[in-house]
């Protein structure tokens, strides 16, 4: 398993490197600690406030690790016009699932759409929302 040392060195000569660094820190650790953010701020030369505004301010990322299942349900437009609110009640009652509104996943003509992981689905009617629920 990789460490906040090994993604760093990873990026160490990348301009910029702090969302990527956030995002791999997310990704393999579920969410970024204070103490990853302590240590990302040091070997970045930023200040903890610096990295905490960033982790603050994007909404995928997690300052303590989610122990269910998310699904994010696209919220946009495009997702409305093609009956994203259908599902909402759906995705409402469940407990086990933590879904997110997000608000575009750029699938608009194939929507209502949503993701899971890195997984995106598309063309969801509740009958399918729900298997992909179940499935979770």
């Amino acid at each position: 398993m990789a460490t906040i040392a090994d993604i760093l060195a990873e990026h160490k000569d990348k301009e910029g490197p702090l969302l990527p660094v956030l995002h791999d820190v997310q990704k393999m650790f579920g969410h970024v600690s204070e103490e990853a953010m302590r240590e990302i701020a040091q070997a970045l030369n930023l200040t903890r406030a610096e990295v905490y505004g960033v982790v603050s301010f994007y909404h995928d990322f997690r300052k303590e690790a989610e122990p269910r299942p998310v699904l994010k349900l696209c919220r946009s437009e495009a997702c409305k016009a093609r009956g994203v609110e259908a599902l909402v009640p759906i995705a409402d009652n469940q407990s086990r699932i933590k879904v997110e509104a997000i608000y575009c996943l750029g699938l608009c003509a194939v929507g209502p759409s949503a993701m899971v992981g890195e997984k995106v689905y598309a063309r969801l009617d509740g009958a399918k929302f729900k298997t992909l629920l179940e499935a979770m």
